[in-house]
């Protein structure tokens, strides 16, 4: 990863030093050099990543996610509706019509929720911004773990047999089968269509990246050094849960908060901490439960709270532990 982004780092620093003329080595240059390294290699790799997602993504539609996972039982298939969930359009505004989807066409209703989970917990979005700031192997340990957030949460709603708790006219709905008249896009249209996808990406988030940066590096250059970890280190055994608590209404700012975990960890938080902030911001954001609440009733929606709440306590008390 160095060695690929080192063009971008010379030019952060010919930025710095010589166009903007501010002196190297004071907490200025360390703040501006940051915002614009970050910023240059966070729109790069969101381009790449999201482009090759997205073009993915034309051959795995929800329609067809339905049709692969209808009646389908067993843990086997909470692994694949989680790693559909991964590659798989889905957010607070499609929620409502995806969920019918699938208790239509027979997808047991843990398995729905392993798709359900996983889907706007893992996206390429904050993969690319987590492998910019974080690096590969803080990237990995969150795609996995949010996978196996999605094959166990959906795993053990699936065994508390909730079916009851799901709105009555969800069972009553016909969607039927959007994709009959489905016919292969070309190259060309898939293509189109990924480039689409970064645009349309890249146009909603841009502000939150560069708002986050600009935060992460004014933090990066002036808070004084071991401040997190004298009050949210690994030593306070309250500081992961409160992390998943700050997290839960920031959903929104999900691409702005990346940046700035990777200052904040660069003075001190640990990853684990990290990681749980980052995965309360993404899978228990308030705008999604809010949604959900339509064709959900409450006993559902409280067990779907507080068992990803558990796992994601769990996830980062782990890794503080481990890393």
């Amino acid at each position: 990863m160095v060695d690929i982004f080192y063009p971008l780092q010379w030019i952060a620093d010919k930025l710095t030093y010589d166009v903007l003329g501010i002196v190297p080595d004071t907490r200025l240059a360390s703040s501006v050099s940051f915002i614009i390294y970050d910023v240059m290699k966070i729109f790069v790799l969101l381009a790449v990543m999201i482009f090759a997602v997205s073009y993915i993504r034309t051959y795995v539609t929800p329609e067809k996610t339905r049709k692969v996972l209808g009646g389908k039982k067993g843990l086997q298939y909470h692994l694949l509706a989680s790693m559909m969930g991964a590659v798989t359009p889905f957010c607070s505004c499609s929620s409502v019509p995806l969920f019918i989807g699938f208790v239509e066409a027979g997808i047991p209703l843990g398995v729905t929720f392993s798709f359900l989970i996983t889907s706007p917990l893992v996206n390429e979005a904050a993969i690319a911004a987590l492998w910019a700031t974080m690096g590969f192997k803080a990237t990995l340990i969150y795609t996995v773990s949010g996978i196996l957030l999605g094959v166990i949460g959906g795993y053990l709603i699936g065994l508390l047999k909730m079916e009851k708790y799901v709105a009555e006219f969800v069972y009553k709905v016909k969607i039927g089968d959007l994709n009959k008249n489905a016919r292969d896009l070309s190259v060309k249209e898939r293509t189109a269509a990924a480039y689409e996808s970064v645009k349309d990406i890249v146009e909603k988030v841009w502000i939150y990246v560069i708002i986050g940066v600009a935060l992460g590096g004014i933090f990066h250059g002036y808070a004084p050094e071991g401040i997190l970890e004298k009050y949210a280190g690994k030593d306070n055994l309250l500081a992961v849960p409160v992390a998943v608590l700050i997290g839960v209404p920031l959903y929104s700012n999900i691409m702005g908060m990346i940046p700035i975990m990777e200052s904040l960890i660069g003075k001190g938080l640990p990853v684990g901490t990290a990681l749980a902030f980052i995965m309360g911001v993404t899978a228990l954001s308030l705008p999604e439960i809010i949604i959900l609440k339509k064709v959900l009733k409450n006993e559902l929606i409280a067990a779907f709270i507080t068992i990803v709440t558990v796992f994601i306590i769990f996830t980062g008390y782990l890794f503080n532990i481990i890393l």
